[in-house]
């Protein structure tokens, strides 16, 4: 798969670890929301999409976060210690949604990411600049326009050629 497309938005607070938010397309068809650029002890690097991991309350069975100590049901207080432990003997409170499977796709995909994010901050240095507002972030910041979505579209039906898969057949024809 080959990352078609990458947009990028700055993290409005800059003393902060999150650097930004990316936006994925693959092969004009699959799009990855919520890519987070974030600043490191040994630099930027890339967190994919992730989901905060839940579990019971006892007392009322309503879903929790792992991360708190009281029910956001019934407000019974949790235990401590709930979430699994990593071989550093950290909690792991949150699952990650999209993942590239290998490391040299992710290092693809890192080095992308990190790439479209160092053109966005220099553009950023620039007078006048104003940040993209299709890229989508944990905020709640615009959504994904449709018109990307389309012009994807047409941009993969050009490159095509006009050439299309005849499934029956198993072979590709030429119009």
């Amino acid at each position: 798969m080959e990352v078609t497309e990458v947009r990028v938005r700055l993290a409005d607070h800059h003393d902060e670890k999150l650097r930004g938010f990316c936006t994925l397309t693959f092969d004009d068809c699959f799009v990855v929301r919520d890519i987070k650029v974030i600043r490191g002890t040994k630099g930027v690097f890339v967190a994919m999409p992730s989901r905060k991991l839940t579990d019971q309350c006892p007392s009322c069975r309503g879903k929790t976060h792992l991360s708190a100590r009281f029910c956001s049901e019934c407000g019974s207080r949790l235990a401590d210690g709930r979430a699994e432990r990593d071989v550093a003997g950290r909690a792991r409170l949150h699952a990650d949604v999209a993942h590239p499977i290998n490391r040299d796709y992710r290092g693809y995909v890192e080095g992308v990411v990190l790439e479209a994010y160092a053109r966005e901050l220099e553009r950023s240095k620039l007078p006048g600049y104003k940040p993209p507002a299709d890229v989508i972030s944990d905020a709640g910041e615009e959504d994904f326009d449709t018109r990307s979505a389309e012009a994807a579209h047409a941009r993969r039906a050009d490159s095509r050629q006009d050439t299309h898969h005849d499934h029956r057949l198993g072979e590709g024809v030429v119009h």
